[in-house]
């Protein structure tokens, strides 16, 4: 049976995996790396030049990593900022391959992996959110990933529930990406805690300035996903990354704020649930993107 190599391309680290076209998974590896010199892009050539000694020629490679993928899929097109070298880096050439690489937003792929084989096969409809250092997200809309016109589709962390807030990234005033990514606790706390997690043990010890700040951001999170659902009427959306890792302090209150919040015609109610393949979901849609030559 033939087999793939899926690479999900990160900030810190590389998730990577060799399935079989039907999904089974051969082997994983997380590897970390520094951000310098492209050390990431030679790991990525020596992780697939022993994944092929180890298991054969493979009939095709998937990658994905942060940004605006290319139309072609040939590359990522914009990252400004980080992981230097990467955009305009034609992945194809760099591995040698004579088969094309296709390249794939990250989160765009985590939604693939789970459309796959975890939490939204079988679904035609279906949306993500994954709340880690920023909040990255996708939407599959009638069997086919939304893409939009030049890649942007899908990049839910910059929904905005603050008009008057400070402008994020991409210049989006209040985004959601402001209000629960990890890498504004720091500021959102004044300084008390440096991360999600740091916050969330301090609001489960009682803490109240923490649970204060705990829950504004789990309620801006419940207006992002009320707009996406009024949006994008969806079947369920899976709410992933380390903040997702929270469990009953994240899920529970923004159910409830749901309950408030959620237009629900005749009763229908969307399914908020967590992913099934975790940090390997971008590798695996890496892989299953492979697998249909970039045409997802």
């Amino acid at each position: 049976m033939g087999k793939l190599i899926g690479i999900d391309l990160g900030g810190t680290a590389i998730k990577a995996v060799v399935v079989t076209k039907d999904g089974t998974l051969l082997e994983e590896v997380n590897q970390p790396f520094v951000d310098r010199d492209m050390e990431w892009a030679r790991a990525i050539r020596d992780l697939v030049a022993g994944f092929e000694r180890k298991h054969g020629t493979v009939d095709g490679i998937g990658l994905s990593a942060p940004g605006l993928a290319a139309r072609s899929g040939r590359c990522i097109s914009s990252l400004p900022g980080r992981l230097d070298g990467l955009e305009g880096l034609d992945w194809t050439n760099y591995l040698g391959r004579a088969e094309l690489v296709p390249v794939l937003n990250d989160a765009h792929a985590a939604l693939l992996g789970e459309a796959w084989m975890g939490a939204a096969r079988g679904m035609e409809d279906v949306a993500m959110l994954t709340l880690g250092t920023g909040v990255g997200g996708a939407a599959i809309v009638d069997h086919h990933l939304l893409k939009g016109h030049i890649g942007r589709a899908g990049h839910l962390g910059h929904i905005s529930v603050d008009f008057n807030g400070p402008l994020d990234d991409v210049n989006t005033p209040g985004s959601i990406e402001l209000e629960i990514g990890h890498k504004t606790v720091a500021a959102r706390s004044g300084g008390r805690f440096q991360s999600t997690r740091e916050l969330v043990d301090a609001h489960l010890r009682g803490d109240a300035e923490a649970t204060r700040l705990w829950l504004r951001s789990v309620k801006a999170l419940a207006a992002c996903v009320t707009s996406i659902i009024n949006v994008l009427d969806p079947e369920a959306i899976i709410i992933g990354g380390g903040a997702a890792k929270a469990g009953a302090a994240l899920f529970d209150p923004l159910r409830a704020h749901l309950n408030d919040f959620e237009w629900r015609p005749g009763g229908a109610q969307v399914r908020i649930i967590p992913p099934a393949l975790g940090d390997i979901a971008g590798a695996y849609g890496s892989a299953w993107n492979a697998l249909k030559g970039g045409q997802t």
